[in-house]
């Protein structure tokens, strides 16, 4: 813990909104008044945070609520104390998981978008040099969708736009395109971070018994993504879309990207229209944060999967403020070299992000 650690950008951390009265001043008269009679309804029974793991209240750690008894992430000195003051942070981009996308009223889950993201702006992005945020977009109505992705991104604050893995459709089909074109007029990557918005079954074998079912198979669902983004062709349509996969997991992607080719060679016909085997968009337009950090049975064999990987495709991220935290100091148990190190700490994600130096 006491050794020494070098300049880091974190590519997820969490902030949260505090109640939803606090994004009454950024709402129209009408949504107001929605918001007072009516409120949310949408496909999930934990929109007020999540109900498990029940040891670890909305996902966190326990030392993570303010003393104000305010949720964990709504506090800002808080989160300066135990994140970004407590490491050499240079940047810290924040996925704010307020679940407007999921509100079953395309137009209210609009409004609701916008006021989460001129709440980060107000007191957030203006209030911390070292705070990027992701746009927080109604993502089932692509039209939407990208209205407010042409707004929000005239704030250089915003770094990426945050879509959920969990969809009603494959994020690869037609539907969503009005979002990857909003978003390469932005400049912008799009984001995809685990979490769930629809009411079919969050496993593709059906609902599990069990929380660590659900928490493992997080990474079918960002491999099913992958593989719609790609095979649909969504990469060649915008030779812009960047694509980074938050808390998906990482140790899948070489098995996968053998998988894809390997298929590809023999039923090829059925995707002509593809200007690259799939290996090639798994590895030049996708990044990955390391968060849950993997760790092989033989700590030494972290390295070389770290570079079948790609030695510029991991980003670091901590998670901050969930139960599965990952301390920077610890995050890798066994040596990693220096120049592979440095990649996956700040400069894949410097470079990705397109940070100033």
């Amino acid at each position: 813990m006491t050794r020494t650690l070098q300049r880091l950008i974190d590519c997820d951390v969490h902030n949260a909104v505090p109640s939803d009265t606090a994004l009454s001043p950024y709402l129209s008269a009408r949504w107001r008044r929605h918001l007072e009679l009516v409120g949310s309804r949408t496909y999930s029974p934990f929109t007020k945070g999540y109900a498990y793991p029940k040891a670890a209240k909305f996902a966190s750690r326990h030392d993570a609520w303010p003393l104000s008894g305010a949720l964990p992430g709504s506090d800002l000195e808080f989160m300066r104390e135990q994140l970004l003051d407590a490491y050499p942070i240079d940047y810290a981009v924040l996925n704010c998981l307020y679940r407007a996308a999921e509100q079953r009223n395309d137009l209210y889950g609009a409004a609701l978008a916008r006021a989460v993201n001129e709440w980060q702006v107000e007191h957030w992005l203006e209030r911390d040099p070292r705070l990027r945020a992701s746009i927080t977009v109604p993502f089932e109505s692509p039209a939407l969708a990208a209205a407010e992705i042409d707004r929000a991104a005239a704030h250089p604050g915003f770094v990426q736009v945050l879509l959920f893995p969990r969809t009603r459709q494959p994020l690869g089909r037609r539907h969503y395109w009005p979002i990857y074109e909003a978003a390469g007029r932005a400049g912008l990557p799009v984001g995809i971070h685990a979490a769930s918005t629809t009411p079919g079954p969050i496993t593709p074998a059906g609902w599990p018994s069990y929380y660590i079912e659900d928490h493992t198979a997080l990474s079918v669902a960002f491999q099913a993504q992958v593989i719609s983004l790609i095979m649909e062709g969504a990469f060649d349509r915008f030779p812009d879309l960047r694509v980074v996969l938050l808390e998906g997991g990482f140790a899948w992607i070489p098995s996968m990207r053998w998988r894809l080719d390997a298929l590809y060679a023999r039923l090829h016909e059925e995707v002509p229209d593809l200007e690259h085997p799939p290996s090639h968009y798994l590895r030049h337009r996708i990044r990955s944060t390391t968060q849950p950090m993997e760790e092989p049975e033989h700590p030494a064999d972290l390295v070389p999967l770290l570079q079948e990987i790609g030695e510029d495709v991991l980003m670091f991220s901590t998670d901050y403020p969930h139960w599965d935290f990952d301390n920077p100091h610890r995050a890798f148990q066994t040596a990693v070299p220096p120049d592979l190190r440095t990649r996956i700490l700040n400069d894949n994600a410097r470079e990705y992000y397109r940070f100033t130096p």
